[in-house]
């Protein structure tokens, strides 16, 4: 279906309105208020420049989602906001539940090793989290999430090169409260959520929730016996507020805790095992991964202390302080066979400490802000990669220590040149510091000893390096916004975002190359053949936002053309590594810096008022819109073909960016008594998705939609309510990640095949092909009560 027809398709099923589903929408910024869905558009309050702004008044490209709204459609974790938000894709990591792969305008990044900053920065209560484990957020005692596209790095702490996903949880109520909420579904889901808070005095507040989130399995481990794809987490948050509401302090102490125990996922073999003959299973969730050991886990905590206080009217002082910690393990099963082909079992131990302080200014026509930003992370790996199927007990055993240390001074202001024409302006200094430690030896008869494996080291260390780089770089930001009358706004910026390097934790440095020619590979060189170089974006952006029709219309258009270079490229391939002189296969890290990209595209979003007072006085139907459209292409991508550097651009693809993503959204809100029935429905679409820069047939996956529902009685004052809500209702199958070591040409990436008509094995012996896939389709009942 081409483009223009399915987009038109979208629109004539949502107004069809075919059943019920989830609604997005735009959110107050305050205590609980009523969502977009069910007030004005000139009423929306955003704060996506560290001031409350309507929605109108902000000249960036940003969507919000209120608790509620996103409560009342079903809403599970932030990858379901990835359906809603044009450009965007939010979604679990290759083989977990908690670790998030986040792209936005075709910037961002899937591998969870240290060495790989994200591109997406990911906020918790305005703290970033420096590393993806535990990063797909549970949707839990939420106040409001915000997404905000294109770079970010001049009103935010570290600066995020594709842009940023806000989480914001609920300030404390001045009175006592409680709430239970209940889920039960499908494949055995059973949820449960308290919140409770209540005063101490007249200005001291304590609350916190408490959820245990579980499911059973969509599909089973047939050599484990084990669920495939199940959720077993426990969660905590606890929180301790001084002053607010009037008071010119607000201290917030806030601690949370995430233990998920669900079992490691296994991914779905697309071709038959080139060894065994084992063919390939009928029910894409089910596996027969053997590898157990570590058992799968990850273990997420933080504290953070947030003060605002108001020195005077105009002038406003924040500190936000926080440390975070999460560990993980994880047996990877690469071949998901009972052999052990390609088993990586694997650790990640990451830490932070961060501390940002903010001056803010605010009246007349001058408004602005000053930060300084330090964040000190640390992130260590440790993983086997055991090949036993292609030497008896061959593995590399791996471990990587890379840690950031980083300062930077940002600041953006805004002058009101008249009541309609705005200037503003910032500016960002970064300097980045990576130190890495990495270490790699090679084991016969077993894995390593640090995952319990019998194996003896063979031969010396194939990588041994220590060493640091640093990068520092000046990131302005400039835009105007004219603004006709207070409820439109016409407004164009440029920004500039940056990306430090750092080191390849998969890298050989046996590997690396002789540049002085006398058979000695000297520390420079193996750092050099280690390291990669920052990246960095020019963003050009125009748009215009306006409400309509008595504010009866709200409709954002953003217009966007970015030139990015020397983008990061993270991958892993098979390689052979000369260990004692003996040519060993291995697994080695391949990091390119790929020269020059081009993305330019489109976005609409929409939220209309179609009718109000239909029936009764308080009916009221809407129908909410976001369309995106994204050309994204290499113009440069430098590799090694044959020992020649060659430009690939043409064969490349930019992964995780599909060209269209569009949803639909059409509700129906209706009083009953004294209380409402909401129903909704949305349709989602996106176009081809590639897995990786290099196009895969059996894993890229193609143009698809999904189809969700809620129905919703919310009772008088809002004092208990029950949903049925739907995802995926038309269950389609669709993939979001995989694993690939097949043999391919070198320049286009074709896929070489063997005699069978199967891919060519590159590592290990069964071949490793493997895909992950979206949740299929889910039906839940929800009820909660307040006191």
């Amino acid at each position: 279906m081409k483009a223009h027809q399915t987009i038109r398709a979208l629109a004539l099923a949502s107004a069809a309105w075919g059943g019920l589903a989830t609604l997005p929408a735009w959110a107050q910024d305050s205590a609980p208020q009523a969502s977009a869905a069910d007030e004005d558009s000139a009423a929306i309050v955003v704060t996506a420049r560290r001031r409350e702004e309507t929605l109108v008044s902000v000249p960036i490209a940003v969507s919000a989602f209120s608790g509620e709204a996103l409560e009342r459609g079903g809403a599970i974790d932030i990858s379901d906001l990835a359906n809603v938000t044009p450009n965007t894709t939010l979604e679990a990591s290759r083989g977990t539940n908690s670790t998030l792969t986040a792209f936005i305008r075709g910037v961002g990044q899937q591998d969870p090793v240290s060495g790989f900053e994200q591109g997406v920065g990911i906020y918790l209560d305005d703290v970033y989290l420096n590393r993806p484990q535990g990063a797909l957020l549970d949707i839990y005692d939420v106040e409001r999430i915000e997404v905000l596209r294109g770079p970010q790095g001049t009103l935010y702490g570290r600066n995020t090169i594709g842009g940023a996903v806000k989480y914001v949880t609920r300030m404390l109520p001045q009175d006592f409260s409680l709430k239970l909420k209940g889920t039960f579904g499908t494949y055995d889901q059973a949820d449960g959520i308290i919140s409770a808070s209540a005063p101490i005095g007249d200005l001291v507040r304590v609350g916190g929730a408490v959820a245990r989130l579980s499911r059973g399995g969509f599909g089973k481990n047939l050599t484990t016996g084990e669920d495939n794809y199940n959720k077993d987490i426990w969660a905590g948050r606890a929180t301790v507020e001084m002053g607010g509401y009037g008071e010119p302090v607000l201290m917030r102490l806030t601690g949370d805790y995430t233990k998920d125990n669900s079992n490691a996922r296994g991914g779905h073999r697309l071709m038959p095992g080139q060894l065994s003959g084992t063919p390939m299973l009928k029910d894409v969730f089910d596996t027969q991964g053997g590898l157990t050991d570590p058992k799968q886990y990850v273990k997420s905590y933080g504290l953070s202390l947030n003060i605002t206080a108001e020195l005077s009217d105009a002038v406003t002082l924040r500190s936000i302080s926080a440390w975070r910690k999460d560990d993980s393990a994880s047996p990877i099963d690469f071949d998901a066979l009972p052999a052990v082909d390609v088993d990586v079992p694997a650790y990640y131990f990451n830490e932070q400490l961060s501390q940002e302080f903010q001056l803010l200014y605010d009246q007349g026509r001058f408004h602005g802000m000053v930060g300084l930003y330090y964040l000190d992370a640390k992130a260590d790996t440790q993983f086997d990669v055991r090949l036993f199927t292609t030497v008896p007990g061959l593995t590399a055993f791996t471990q990587a220590n890379v840690d950031t240390e980083t300062y930077a001074i940002f600041s953006d202001f805004t002058y009101d040149l008249t009541d309609q024409l705005s200037l503003s302006a910032g500016g960002r200094y970064t300097w980045d510091e990576r130190r890495a430690e990495i270490v790699r030896q090679n084991y016969l008869g077993g894995g390593s000893p640090v995952f319990d494996g019998a194996g003896i080291p063979f031969g010396a260390p194939s990588t041994n390096f220590r060493g640091s780089s640093k990068f520092k770089k000046f990131t302005p930001r400039f835009s105007v916004s004219y603004k006709p009358t207070p409820d439109h706004n016409i407004y164009a910026s440029y920004s500039k975002g940056f990306k430090g390097g750092g080191f390849d934790p998969r890298g050989v440095g046996t590997n690396a190359p002789d540049l002085n020619g006398d058979g000695i590979r000297q520390d420079s060189e193996v750092a050099s053949f280690l390291s990669f170089r920052p990246e960095q974006v020019d963003s050009y952006e125009v748009g215009y936002k306006g409400n309509l029709m008595d504010g009866a219309l709200y409709v954002a258009i953003a217009g966007f053309y970015a030139d990015y270079k020397d983008v990061q490229i993270p991958g892993s391939v098979a390689c052979t590594v000369s260990v004692g002189g003996v040519a060993t296969p291995s697994f080695c890290g391949v990091v390119s810096n790929a020269g020059k990209a081009r993305f330019k595209g489109l976005e609409f979003e929409s939220n209309a008022r179609l009718g109000r007072d239909i029936l009764s006085g308080g009916d009221r139907l809407n129908l909410q819109t976001a369309i995106g459209y994204i050309d994204a292409e290499y113009r440069e991508y430098i590799t090694n073909v044959g020992g020649v550097p060659t430009d690939v651009a043409a064969y490349r693809r930019v992964q995780n960016t599909p060209k269209w993503t569009a949803s639909g959204t059409l509700s129906y809100t209706v009083p009953v008594g004294d209380g409402s029935l909401y129903a909704g429905s949305t349709l989602s679409w996106r176009s081809k998705t590639y897995q990786f820069e290099i196009p895969n047939p059996y894993i890229d996956q193609k143009g698809y939609a999904l189809w969700d529902a809620s129905l919703v009685y919310t009772a008088p004052n809002d004092r208990w309510t029950i949903g049925v809500h739907g995802k995926n209702l038309l269950d389609k199958e669709y993939k979001t990640s995989g694993y690939t070591f097949v043999a391919a040409n070198a320049t286009t990436g074709a896929i070489i095949n063997n005699a069978a008509g199967y891919p060519t094995p590159s590592l290990g012996r069964e071949g490793t092909l493997t895909a992950f896939y979206g949740n299929p389709r889910q039906v839940f009942v929800t009820g909660s009560v307040k006191f």
